[in-house]
């Protein structure tokens, strides 16, 4: 087994005043060019969003966009014709293919919202756009991962345009437990949301994350009232 370890504090940070952006691979003014991305996840930003404020129109093609709300609502517009709100307990998918564009704003004008984006390689380039949004409190088990999206269309949660997966993790109790890749040539971005996990020898407090590889399955023990996301992909594309 194979690991890098980011600390939470060795993270992009930029703050604009009605946003604080935390980018754990390289984005906008910040370069790191040891972190540009973890095979095909290019992006893991950590955003807080002041009330009412947000991102006005802008563009995308070419990339799978997930948005992963932590804290409050998030209103979503984009060229597709679509208006939603996403909330705690929701996730977003947009597959952006031949481009869209889209706005992203703090539903909340008495609340800050807080969120997760990430953006993976597509492995299909210039497919048509699509758009999903599902919730996942049904899908959710505790003290245990459970998966909130996949390459596949019939599986649990969302799916896109990429072999990768995602779980979450939710625990109440110190835990033991194992993750298996399902293809054991992926690696895993692990990201601790909250709480404390150790993995092979490694403890991550809130925020910080581990990359690992050349593996089958990895073994956590994880500290109650922590929340993990799990992101599988392939380090080839």
């Amino acid at each position: 087994m194979k690991n890098v370890y980011h600390s939470a504090d060795s993270r992009g940070h930029q703050d604009h005043g009605w946003l604080k952006a935390n980018h754990s691979f390289s984005f906008a003014n910040w370069h790191n060019p040891d972190r540009v991305h973890f095979g095909a996840l290019r992006v893991l930003n950590d955003d807080f969003i002041a009330p009412a404020m947000g991102f006005g129109t802008h563009p995308h093609d070419n990339m799978e966009i997930i948005t992963i709300p932590l804290v409050g609502a998030l209103q979503h517009k984009d060229s597709m014709g679509h208006s939603a709100v996403i909330e705690e307990g929701d996730i977003q998918v947009i597959s952006a293919g031949t481009g869209i564009t889209h706005s992203e704003f703090n539903a909340k004008t008495d609340q800050q919202v807080e969120l997760l984006q990430l953006w993976l390689f597509p492995n299909t380039k210039n497919v048509t756009p699509r758009y999903d949004q599902i919730s996942i409190r049904d899908l959710k088990k505790e003290n245990q991962f459970y998966q909130i999206l996949s390459p596949n269309s019939n599986d649990a949660g969302s799916w896109i345009y990429q072999d990768a997966w995602m779980h979450l993790g939710d625990f109440s109790q110190n835990t033991s437990t194992t993750y298996t890749l399902n293809n054991k040539n992926n690696g895993v971005y692990v990201f601790l949301i909250e709480g404390e996990a150790v993995i092979n020898n490694q403890t991550l407090t809130r925020r910080d994350a581990l990359g690992v590889w050349d593996t089958d399955s990895i073994a956590f023990q994880v500290a109650p009232k922590s929340r993990l996301l799990l992101i599988e992909v392939p380090l080839s594309f």
